[in-house]
């Protein structure tokens, strides 16, 4: 059989692979199908589950839906040396950097907070050589590598990053297509060691619904290789199975299951509550120097004993109702579920 004709490869290192069938046996190894009773702290869920090292992933989208109850409790919980995938990762992202847990990143749209502007503290980071950028990908590619680690395979080809600055910093390849004879880009599979995903609602088991858009979380969920589902709320597994089709991620997949209502804050979960933009204008003003964060973390994670005490600590009930009756005046998408 005649060999894939190899036509370019990027120069950055490939992490995060591994075979899919090393992955497959992983999972079979160290994965039960039993339905036990995941629930448990966001202290139990990290300590766990998290170690210095690991390649790590958020689910959500850059100031949405992301899990930050769990962000914080890595902080708390000192841990280091954390390479995470940057592909949709915003808040969370910065918020471990400026930190100091998290120390190389795949970098997709990674250091800045949108219309809020840049990030001073991973910028800082970055520059001073605190924080290496391992490879540089398109939010689509990143997203693709986690496509590809849920199907069970080495890449996926596409037709994107040829020619472009982004494919030369990747671990990409290009090769020559053999039904066309055109070039086409190999996108890796990527493996984390641990996803952190926030949704709507879950039971005790894992089984979790998301209400809005997925991101990539569908494939996030099947490609890593633990998952820490955080829930706004835990439901009885009987509403989870009266509609059964706004399970995304199936128990199976789930190793702990932590309920945080305003688990995202001060991020937006849609339909629930709006992003916190004073918290967010005060963490980016802090965090311009190296004092300033000392002084945020001081405050809003090592000061507090909980995720209760640190939303007590940005304004308690009176907030968080200000910030659900912002969502709930938002144009409400029309769901085919009702």
């Amino acid at each position: 059989m005649k060999p894939l004709e190899l036509l370019d490869g990027g120069e950055g290192p490939l992490v995060g692979w591994c075979d899919p069938d090393d992955f497959r046996d992983w999972v079979k190894n160290n994965k039960s199908r039993d339905m036990v009773d995941k629930t448990m702290s966001a202290e139990e869920a990290v300590s766990k589950f998290i170690k210095d090292g690991m390649y790590i992933a958020s689910g959500g989208f850059g100031h949405v839906r992301v899990s930050m109850n769990i962000i914080y409790e890595i902080v708390k919980q000192d841990i280091k040396g954390l390479t995470m995938a940057g592909k949709t990762s915003v808040h969370d992202l910065d918020v471990l950097i400026a930190a100091g847990s998290v120390e190389k990143v795949e970098a997709g749209y990674s250091f800045g907070h949108e219309l809020r502007g840049l990030s001073p503290a991973s910028r800082r980071k970055v520059e001073n050589g605190e924080v290496k950028v391992l490879t540089e990908w398109s939010n689509a590619a990143l997203q693709w590598r986690f496509k590809a680690a849920a199907m069970g395979l080495p890449f996926l080809p596409a037709r994107i990053l040829m020619g472009t600055d982004t494919f030369k910093k990747s671990s990409a390849k290009i090769i020559k297509d053999p039904f066309t004879g055109k070039p086409l880009t190999l996108i890796p599979a990527c493996f984390p060691d641990v996803a952190i995903i926030h949704v709507h609602r879950a039971d005790i088991y894992g089984n979790a619904q998301i209400d809005g858009i997925l991101v990539e979380d569908f494939e996030l969920a099947r490609a890593a290789k633990r998952v820490i589902i955080t829930a706004e709320e835990i439901i009885p597994t009987d509403k989870i199975r009266d509609e059964p089709w706004r399970t995304v991620i199936p128990y199976f997949l789930v190793d702990a299951v932590v309920e945080q209502p305003y688990g995202s804050h001060p991020c937006n979960m849609p339909l629930l509550y709006y992003f916190d933009e004073e918290h967010i204008a005060e963490y980016l003003a802090l965090t311009k120097t190296e004092e300033g964060t000392k002084e945020y973390f001081k405050k809003y994670v090592y000061g507090v004993n909980d995720f209760w005490e640190y939303l007590d600590l940005v304004g308690g009930i009176e907030k968080l109702e200000k910030l659900k009756k912002i969502e709930q005046v938002r144009e409400k998408p029309v769901y085919p579920w009702g």
